[in-house]
């Protein structure tokens, strides 16, 4: 019971700094980089799989990824771009606080449900991969966006 009251409390405070870095993140221009360093960091958490505690089973890591797939739509729907002073930024989302906040408490309820059938290793490899399908597909998504407004600037107008 400890292990979920901890985890869940990092959660939080890691979604507190997600929002903190979000808004500020709005202010400055978007970049490619900016958009895909965020998966690649997080990517260097799979080492975890490295230690037998932590692995599981195929169908669980595609059951993890769906379900973070999944998740991703929320924050995919609510993230757009638009262009000002010929530079693309990110507007930022009066429902993402929201959208956040909601998908920690999905996570918690699903930790606390699969909690008593795996591990803790098991659990935690599944949520790594459940956040990473989620940054990872969101992302995707956001660097698609960002491209076809880079197209729009890189045309000349009509007129």
């Amino acid at each position: 019971m400890f292990w979920i009251i901890a985890s869940t409390v990092v959660a939080f405070v890691m979604a507190s700094v997600m929002i903190v870095v979000r808004l500020k993140a709005s202010r400055k221009p978007a970049s490619v980089k900016r958009i895909i360093l965020p998966p690649l960091f997080m990517s260097t958490g799979a080492l975890m799989f490295l230690f037998p505690e932590f692995q599981i089973k195929w169908i669980q890591v595609l059951e993890a990824l769906t379900v973070g797939v999944v998740f991703s739509i929320f924050l995919i729907k609510t993230s757009n771009f638009e262009i000002r002073n010929d530079r693309i930024y990110l507007i930022p989302s009066k429902a993402f606080i929201f959208i956040l906040v909601g998908l920690l408490i999905a996570r918690l309820i699903l930790k606390i449900a699969l909690g008593g059938t795996i591990t803790l290793g098991e659990t935690s490899g599944m949520f790594f991969l459940l956040a990473f399908g989620m940054l990872g597909s969101w992302r995707l998504a956001m660097l698609y966006k960002y491209k076809q407004l880079e197209k729009e600037l890189k045309v000349p107008s009509s007129s």
